[in-house]
């Protein structure tokens, strides 16, 4: 068996990875390579699955298997596999870390000190206790996002037009319009669909209350970018923090890099060192249950 490994994984799967075959990470060996692995930088795209003419399974390390062409696969005979359980507790806590940062202000407050003021009197926090946080999405992440927030007194609301009950959440709904104008935080867990994509838009801006915190861990294009930069401008939302973009890297021209009160982080949810050997463990897994 001959596995590519395209993107960055764990530095010691490769050696774990030697008993099931040939392990390389040179992109030029496609075309002999069974196994796939992927995260995110890489897509497997039609084009990509053309040239790999032997390949017999693609495991994407995360959430998610929206950068891949799961029909061109299937057409190919490709089974496609993904390591949703490893990732969810690293992508809760950032998206925890980041819903931390705004009320607490840590990025102003460390900015200013590094220019060499003290702003005591002038930063004023405020806190996530009591607060209604409306967790879109309510899967495996969703929910350990939940729980966490739970742990610090919030008000907790899932909405989920297919998971009925998030046992870590106050209540549970599958209309985003029923809640949407309750949340002073919103925390996107959703995967990228035709029915997600652009799904927070300017008539959705309206609806929440002004001054809204948006934590976005789950998907870039779930958000029309030019309608949450309007919706900055005019105070309706906060602050957006996002670890996830449109393209890794964005472009040098997204309107979000330039836009106010946004706190970026570059698509580093799933890379703690503790998820990426978790990631191994499972893609063991996976090629053991193949080879027995």
């Amino acid at each position: 068996m001959k596995i590519l490994i395209a993107d960055a994984f764990d530095a010691a799967l490769p050696k774990r990875l030697e008993p099931f075959g040939e392990v390389s990470s040179d992109m030029g060996c496609l075309g002999e390579a069974e196994v796939l692995l992927v995260r995110s930088k890489t897509k497997v795209t039609k084009d990509m699955v053309a040239k790999a003419p032997k390949l017999k399974l693609v495991i994407r390390g995360g959430v998610g298997l929206d950068n891949g062409d799961k029909e061109a696969c299937k057409a190919s005979g490709i089974e496609v596999k993904n390591t949703p359980q490893a990732s969810s507790v690293a992508v809760a806590e950032l998206a925890m870390a980041l819903m931390l940062a705004v009320p607490n202000r840590i990025i102003e407050a460390h900015n200013a000190m590094k220019e060499g003021k003290f702003p005591k009197s002038e930063i004023k926090r405020t806190e996530l206790f009591k607060k209604t946080l409306v967790v879109i999405g309510a899967g495996l992440i969703g929910s350990e996002v939940a729980k966490r927030a739970k742990a610090f007194g919030m008000k907790v609301i899932a909405c989920d037009p297919i998971v009925k009950e998030c046992p870590s959440a106050d209540k549970t709904v599958s209309c985003l319009d029923d809640v949407i104008g309750q949340a002073d935080y919103i925390s996107i867990h959703t995967p990228l669909t035709e029915q997600t994509k652009g799904m927070f838009n300017k008539s959705v801006f309206a609806k929440m209350k002004d001054g809204v915190i948006i934590v976005n861990t789950g998907r870039g294009k779930v958000i029309v970018e030019a309608d949450l930069v309007d919706a900055l401008k005019s105070g309706k939302v906060r602050t957006y923090a996002t670890d996830v973009w449109y393209s890794d890297p964005p472009p040098p021209d997204c309107l979000l890099l330039t836009a106010p009160n946004v706190i970026m982080t570059p698509h580093i949810g799933a890379s703690s060192k503790e998820n990426l050997g978790r990631i191994g463990d499972v893609v063991v897994e996976i090629l053991s249950k193949r080879k027995n």
